[in-house]
């Protein structure tokens, strides 16, 4: 297993290599190699989860470990996705070195011990711990996007435009990728959330008991629909919506690591 997690760093860590050449040479065989290297690292991280799935009998996420490595691979996954969707080349300069650092954190923590409690094998749980972290996945990017439009809207204001406004694409179509991250991010959240009640009202009786990450996941989503629902109603496009995709973000960090790490709750058993 050990071997696997270098081998995703490796393959992440040549693909954001290869993103950056691309990103500064603006040469199509970059890109494809980036592609390629991201998807082979996904590969041989999905198999190394399903393998993990398969030893225990149940998904991998029963520590903090395990949570961060599922949440990397989600981000490879949705951004191949993505990248076959839209073919927005610059956005593997944002996801590939995000999931490899990611991972490189990973191959710094300690492995948890294997312990396999009930709580952990549940369909509902698969199905909330997927539709989530696909959630935040494309979120991620969305962040990363939002990032991209101001260093762009920059460089167009800027007397002498330079570097990036020759690399980067318009405006237009970063914003419009954006907004698709967000939607389908909000959605999967969502589903994640609705996953996430019924869970909890067949291990803990209940569907909602005010566990900080409950709380924080509640703040989190209300503060998307507020986003979706300005853009929709109100027409907010553009730098706004862009620092909203990187706020937004930061509160889906805290929610993840902010309320693990300094907040108790029945989640604790996920990320011990």
């Amino acid at each position: 297993m050990e071997i696997a997690i270098l081998l995703t760093i490796l393959f992440y860590g040549a693909s954001t290599a290869a993103y950056t050449v691309f990103l500064v040479r603006q040469k199509k065989q970059y890109y494809r190699a980036g592609v390629a290297l991201m998807s082979a690292g996904f590969g041989i991280h999905l198999l190394m989860v399903l393998v993990g799935t398969f030893r225990t009998g149940h998904l991998p996420v029963n520590s903090l470990r395990d949570t961060l490595s599922f949440g990397a691979m989600c981000v490879a996954g949705v951004f191949l996705l993505f990248q076959y969707r839209y073919r927005l080349r610059v956005l593997g300069v944002f996801a590939a070195p995000l999931a490899a650092a990611t991972m490189a954190v990973v191959a710094l923590m300690p492995a948890a011990a294997t312990n396999v409690q009930p709580v952990l094998k549940s369909l509902w749980l698969v199905s909330h711990v997927t539709f989530i972290f696909m959630g935040e996945a494309s979120l991620a990017l969305a962040c990363g996007l939002g990032i991209l439009y101001l260093v762009q809207e920059q460089a167009i204001k800027s007397k002498r435009p330079g570097f990036f406004f020759r690399r980067l694409p318009s405006l237009d179509l970063l914003d419009s990728a954006g907004q698709t991250c967000i939607l389908a991010g909000f959605v999967l959240m969502t589903l994640g959330l609705a996953t996430g009640l019924i869970y909890a009202k067949a291990v803990w009786g209940r569907f909602w008991s005010w566990d900080p990450k409950e709380v924080w996941s509640g703040i989190t989503w209300l503060l998307y629909a507020v986003l979706i629902h300005e853009r929709l109603a109100l027409g907010w496009r553009g730098r706004r919506a862009a620092i909203m995709a990187i706020i937004g973000f930061a509160t889906v960090l805290f929610t993840f690591l902010g309320v693990n790490l300094f907040m108790s709750g029945h989640h604790g058993a996920f990320t011990g």
